[in-house]
């Protein structure tokens, strides 16, 4: 049996993004865009909330800091009940702030390329969550291939 304290979210992309990827990319170029044209930050932290909102108490896109092309803001409150303001840029995600709608210009946190990857440093609570939702899919999957 896998212990959730076991699984731990060190990759930055799922495989199976990869491929889906890399024809849009090819794409866009065709297209005469660039992928920085494409993106809308706002877009993709609403996206990224959607993927890990089941393992945290509240996750939100900020409606009081402003979002552009290029930067958004999450708030995050942890299982742990710990607040974050996250933003989100192409570098990456990290934490600005240690409450909604704060951005502190003196916090020098580091960058994660995935949501996955900051919240797996930031809350052991999230890791077991995840840990344990992804064991549930593994048990759905066994008894699906069994049927």
């Amino acid at each position: 049996m896998v212990q959730a304290s076991t699984v731990r979210m060190e990759t930055d992309c799922n495989p199976m993004e990869l491929s889906s990827m890399s024809g849009f990319e090819e794409d866009a170029e065709l297209n005469g865009f660039e992928e920085a044209d494409m993106k809308d930050m706002k877009l993709e932290a609403e996206a990224v909330v959607n993927d890990v909102l089941f393992a945290v108490n509240n996750m939100f896109v900020s409606k009081n800091l402003r979002c552009a092309d290029d930067v958004a803001y999450i708030n995050v409150e942890t299982r742990e009940r710990n607040r974050y303001c996250l933003e989100l840029t192409e570098a990456g995600l990290r934490v600005v702030g240690y409450a909604f709608d704060q951005v502190d210009d003196h916090l020098h946190s580091p960058y994660h390329e995935t949501v996955y990857s900051l919240l797996d440093t930031l809350s052991p609570a999230y890791r077991e969550a995840f840990g344990n939702a992804l064991l549930q899919r593994l048990e759905a999957l066994k008894t699906d291939g069994q049927s």
